[in-house]
């Protein structure tokens, strides 16, 4: 018989005194980019660090007591405990960059950063890819550059979902559910030592929040979560699946992020001055913060938007119309129709602040034009990338030309030292010393690359190309053992892959437009590739197809079939389960990175970006990143960004180039030894690569950026809007509703300009307007000449603006100024008057202007 226990319990190990501080690194995920910290956990017991999945957390629930008491006797291990610790101490305390460049005065009050997902290790699987990565590298850097900053989130019970790849590679999900009892993660509580529950409400119901806090180095990051013994069962789920359910779901999910976040962020007493969003699924905390701006300051709607906009940091991530949440009116009405008379705005008014035409009835509410309209910075998160943003919401301001849509780029960046090999970073100790760890983004540092001798790195590479081989074989051996039946071991696979041949990795979500199979098209030619006596190549796949892609997961069965069908599954393998692991040893293995986007598809991408400090160069379409890092002396362009309207057409064009290069240029150089003994010529591209490109795109220099045009220039704004009462708020409030009322009655009336057909280079031309401005004052709009290049269509190419002053003897209505063209060519020039005021943030963001429509005369 079985025998039922009458009760449950766990028995968890005590830690001695002389390592109790191994809670704080375990619960810390410092240890995340830190090695060294990891290597102690292993030191404890390697076996079981293994078995739970390198995860310090957890294994300090599962070990054995016995194991803790030696270690806390063992004379090295409490040498390496004591290093950890006075390393974390130190991390934590010293004066950072933030503190440097604005004072820690400035650390009065947060930045809080708000995204769907975080990819900060494998062992907290609360996302599902590059957005999720990209949001846990910017927390990593900025806890390393020590900006004020925390993170809001959801924690999902089952994340996204795990893939399992069929015998005939087809993929399969499964939805194991996380035990956040063995995760990194603190449940949140209140100064009470109570669990943190904040209610929201539901349609005809209360739903309620939990929350847990993660560490990430200086950042905290918090995780609300809805799985709480007050809800249905139903409401319970809200959190469970990551990008799961449908538009119902994702509404609830957004309120919970939005809402349920700014509600938390007071709760547990967080002073907040600027949220930054990160794409637009968090964007009802606009709502929450008008409301709360209304009830807390008694501002009206108008002037608590002024409030909020200026400390409001908006980042589009997607290049097409799909990838951004729409929700219905009635969806709309049913779950926020209580709050919009809190926000002081009728239905309808609130609304239109979401719809791409406002003041048409029957649209959706598009999340990013709502977070475009409330926010005073929006960025792309390339340069290609916004300009396509810009294309995408031409039709919110129809009255600015292309080039001046208000939105700016920050191009993406990885955190360098959470995808570095640990035979890199001993290179790199060794030979640029430790500032490279401190100053990732200097490229004076990254220099010094091309005086490392040729021999130590390509050594270095080569092991991170031999940890790969060995990584994709226990996988591979053990998808054969679960698919067959029958036990296989590594040895039974080491006929697969080759850690001496140049090695390509292919490694992303398996969307169609991303073209995995691209190099499929011309099967004969990548089958002499594989199969070359001398110089072969070797690939190696990963990615999984969205749950309900069919599309995407057919590609995923096609890179199986063929490599099968044809026999050369010892040189095409595809690694199922494609996650932060997986990724780490591609990226520090390979030596091309391969990307075949279709173009402008790609807002960013950053998987090859994570190759650069490993020593992989990259191959791909110049899109996303690639399109602003490549050179000839860094990696490989394919297609050269021709754009052909017919898909087949451009898929031709692309696979003809992708061939071409790896036929003419990249294999020829790889397995060229001038010496017989290494490949100096392609190390010397690795060493260009490295040199000019990491300094670059990494996480360090991204959040800068983003701090010094977005967080700082916000942080100031809001505390002038909000000294003395919101005085300035006010203000700006009161003067943008006057100007909008009257811009109608602003006209240029007469333009006069020297008298000049043609001038020589640097010359300047006279210009005078004359305006009519009825109510609104000289104080109120700007008069600029707007000038460039003419383009073939007769168009002006935007070079610059120039303001035109009052004339100090008219009455306000003569303006006067010169323009200097600075180079030869035909150039095109005209007038325009934007609003103005010192307080406002971006005059472009209010979309109105108005363009000179009479003709120019002589002076």
């Amino acid at each position: 018989m079985k025998v039922k226990p009458l009760a449950t319990l766990e028995v968890i190990p005590s830690l001695p005194a002389a390592i109790s501080g191994l809670k704080n690194l375990a619960y810390n995920i410092l240890w995340s980019w830190n090695p060294d910290i990891t290597a102690l956990f292993r030191s404890l017991d390697p076996e079981l660090w293994e078995t739970v999945g390198r995860n310090p957390a957890r294994m300090l629930r599962e070990i054995s007591q016995r194991r803790l008491d030696d270690a806390a006797r063992n004379p090295s291990i409490l040498d390496h405990y004591n290093r950890c610790i006075s390393y974390l101490e130190h991390y934590m305390r010293e004066p950072s960059w933030f503190d440097k460049v604005c004072g820690p005065s400035s650390k009065a009050k947060e930045i809080v950063y708000f995204s769907m997902e975080y990819g900060m290790t494998e062992n907290l699987p609360v996302y599902s890819g590059g957005l999720g990565v990209l949001s846990g590298d910017h927390l990593k850097s900025a806890s390393d550059l020590g900006l004020p900053l925390v993170g809001i989130g959801l924690a999902y019970r089952q994340g996204y979902f795990q893939q399992q790849l069929t015998g005939d590679g087809f993929q399969t999900e499964l939805y194991p559910e996380n035990d956040f009892t063995t995760l990194p993660v603190s449940p949140v509580k209140d100064k009470d030592g109570e669990l943190i529950k904040i209610p929201l409400q539901f349609p005809g119901r209360m739903v309620y929040i939990g929350a847990w806090k993660v560490q990430v180095g200086r950042v905290s990051l918090f995780l609300l979560d809805t799985d709480q013994p007050e809800n249905s069962p139903a409401d319970r789920r809200i959190t469970y699946m990551l990008y799961g359910g449908d538009k119902e779901t994702r509404i609830q999910q957004e309120i919970v992020l939005g809402i349920g976040g700014v509600e938390l962020v007071s709760r547990i007493g967080i002073e907040t001055t600027v949220c930054h969003m990160n794409e637009g699924h968090s964007a009802f905390i606009q709502l929450a913060r008008i409301i709360r701006a209304r009830q807390q300051l008694g501002l009206s709607p108008e002037e608590a938007v002024a409030l909020i906009s200026g400390g409001t940091v908006f980042t589009t991530h997607t290049p097409v119309p799909a990838g951004i949440d729409q929700f219905p009116a009635d969806l709309m009405d049913r779950y926020l129709g209580p709050l919009f008379a809190q926000t002081g705005f009728s239905r309808d008014e609130f609304l239109g602040m979401g719809s791409k035409q406002a003041g048409v009835p029957g649209q959706l509410f598009n999340m990013a034009i709502f977070a475009l309209r409330t926010s005073d910075y929006t960025n792309g998160v390339s340069r290609l990338h916004a300009d396509v943003s810009r294309g995408l919401w031409e039709d919110s301001w129809p009255h600015l030309p292309h080039d001046e849509i208000p939105i700016d780029y920050v191009t993406n960046g990885i955190h360098i030292r959470t995808w570095i090999s640990d035979n890199m970073t001993a290179l790199y100790d060794r030979y640029l010393g430790p500032e490279w760890r401190r100053n990732p983004d200097h490229k004076d540092i990254w220099a010094k690359v091309r005086e490392i001798p040729d021999e130590d790195l390509w050594n270095a590479h080569l092991c991170g190309r031999e940890q790969l081989v060995d990584f994709c074989r226990q996988r591979i051996a053990e998808y054969r053992t679960r698919t067959t039946g029958t036990d296989v071991s590594v040895e039974d696979v080491s006929n697969l892959l080759d850690p001496r041949i140049l090695t390509i990795g292919f490694a992303r979500r398996f969307a169609t437009y991303k073209r995995a199979t691209l190099l499929l098209r011309y099967p004969d030619r990548l089958l002499a590739l594989l199969r070359d006596p001398q110089r072969p190549i070797q690939i190696v796949f990963a990615g999984k197809a969205h749950p309900q892609d069919d599309a995407g997961k057919a590609l995923i069965r096609d890179i199986i079939y063929f490599a099968r069908s044809q026999g050369v599954e010892h040189r095409l393998i595809f690694v199922e389960n494609y996650d932060m692991a997986v990724a780490r040893h591609l990226v520090q293995g390979v030596d091309i990175w391969l990307n075949t986007p279709r173009r402008p598809l790609e807002a960013s991408g950053t998987s090859g970006m994570k190759v650069l400090p490993n020593g992989g160069i990259n191959m791909s379409i110049l899109d996303g990143w690639w399109d602003e890092g490549y050179t000839q002396n860094v990696g490989w362009a394919i297609g050269r960004g021709r754009a052909i309207t017919d898909e087949k057409a451009q898929d031709d064009w692309d696979a003809q180039s992708l061939y071409d290069l790896l036929e003419r240029h990249v294999v020829p150089l790889y397995y060229t030894y001038d010496d017989g003994k290494i490949p100096r010529r392609w190390i010397a591209r690795m060493k260009e690569s490295i040199a000019e490109l990491v300094p670059r795109f990494n996480s360090n220099r991204m959040v800068k950026e983003y701090c010094e045009d977005a967080y700082s220039p916000a942080l100031g704004r809001c505390h002038e809007l909000a000294d003395k009462n919101c005085a300035a708020a006010k203000q700006l409030a009161a003067w943008k509703t006057l100007v909008r009322k009257n811009w109608e009655s602003v006209k240029i009336t007469s333009i006069k300009t020297g008298d000049a057909r043609s001038i020589a280079p640097g010359s300047e031309l006279d210009i005078a307007a004359t305006v009519s401005l009825g109510p609104l004052t000289p104080n109120d709009i700007e008069v600029q000449v707007y000038f460039g290049p003419l383009r073939s269509d007769g168009s002006i190419a935007f070079s610059g603006c120039e303001s035109l002053e009052p004339d100090p003897r008219s009455d306000g209505t003569l303006y006067r100024g010169r323009v200097v063209f600075p180079d030869s060519g035909r150039y095109g020039y005209t007038v325009r008057i934007m609003p103005y005021h010192p307080l406002l943030g971006n005059a472009l963001k209010m979309g109105l202007v108005h363009w000179a429509s009479v003709s120019i005369s002589t002076q």
